[in-house]
């Protein structure tokens, strides 16, 4: 294991606080801190499908609020959203791109449509996505209480160390637990202005400003999650570790068939040197059973 993959609890436990910073040089493992940002942008823009993902949250409640706004038809409204889902679903199928982000935002339009088709009110297209919202905020407060972080299990996998920052990256697990509070206080915070306006405003005004918390929120928890990850020790590469482990057991295990076949071929040549032994041996220095018989 190297130096960037051993946990750490305190990045600056070494650092003396009276030492001023040197001008002469960078400070040790700045390249390295430098690349591991650089790996988690890569990886939270993985996560959470980056412009490209937000675009295809936005577009399906943009255009349903502005059919709606105009015209007041909910049917039409719907539709709308819904085929621009499906577009933008099919568009990642024709260029073979990950679709979990489409499909979330057509299994959520798909629900917000169904909402409101039942009860006849616009205003519960909006309602599937806002108790998702609550539910998420709520699965990251309470996964971070009970010691594993909602955002570790969902970036552990991006990061290639799936969990072994719950026992053995100590200062990732911390790290992992400040990013899903602030996920989960920012999307709570957002529950708390979209729910009294489901009450009190009409589907125009919900809509307009569901739609202006759409990104900044996002854009604000994906900020902090790599402020915390950018400071915290690197990720250990388990899969690494599990490729080297059966490398390794592949190596040995080479080593012992390589061993067992030389032995296999020192005895086949011992046999065979004692058999010719044996029969080359003169009649006469055989013992001959009958004279010892009384």
């Amino acid at each position: 294991m190297t130096s960037h993959d051993r946990p750490t609890t305190d990045a600056h436990a070494d650092t003396d606080p009276s030492a001023g910073p040197s001008p002469a040089s960078p400070a040790p493992g700045t390249e390295g801190a430098a690349d591991g940002r650089q790996v988690t942008e890569a990886a939270l823009f993985e996560a959470f499908g980056g412009v490209r993902g937000m675009v295809e949250t936005v577009a399906p409640g943009l255009l349903f609020v502005t059919i709606f706004t105009i015209n007041k038809d909910l049917h039409l409204s719907a539709i709308a959203a819904l085929a621009v889902s499906l577009v933008l679903a099919a568009a990642r199928l024709i260029r073979r791109d990950t679709l979990k982000h489409a499909f979330s935002g057509v299994f959520g339009v798909a629900f917000g449509v169904v909402f409101a088709m039942m009860t006849g009110n616009a205003k519960d297209f909006y309602l599937p996505g806002m108790l998702y919202t609550l539910g998420l905020a709520l699965a990251y407060m309470i996964t971070t209480l009970a010691g594993v972080p909602l955002i570790g299990l969902i970036l552990g996998p991006v990061f290639k160390e799936n969990l072994s920052w719950r026992t053995r990256n100590p200062g990732r697990k911390k790290a992992y637990a400040k990013a899903s509070w602030a996920w989960g206080l920012i999307l709570l915070a957002k529950c708390a202005i979209l729910f009294p306006l489901y009450w009190w405003a009409d589907t125009t005004q919900l809509g307009w400003v569901l739609i202006a918390l759409k990104i900044p929120p996002f854009l604000l928890a994906v900020y902090l999650t790599w402020v915390f990850l950018a400071k915290a020790p690197a990720p250990i590469d388990v899969f690494a570790e599990m490729e080297a482990k059966e490398k390794a057991e592949e190596e040995a295990e080479e080593r012992r068939r390589v061993e067992r076949e030389t032995l296999d071929q020192v005895a086949d040549d011992l046999g065979r040197d004692l058999v010719q032994e044996v029969v080359a041996e003169p009649q006469s220095d055989r013992p001959q059973g009958g004279r010892h018989r009384r």
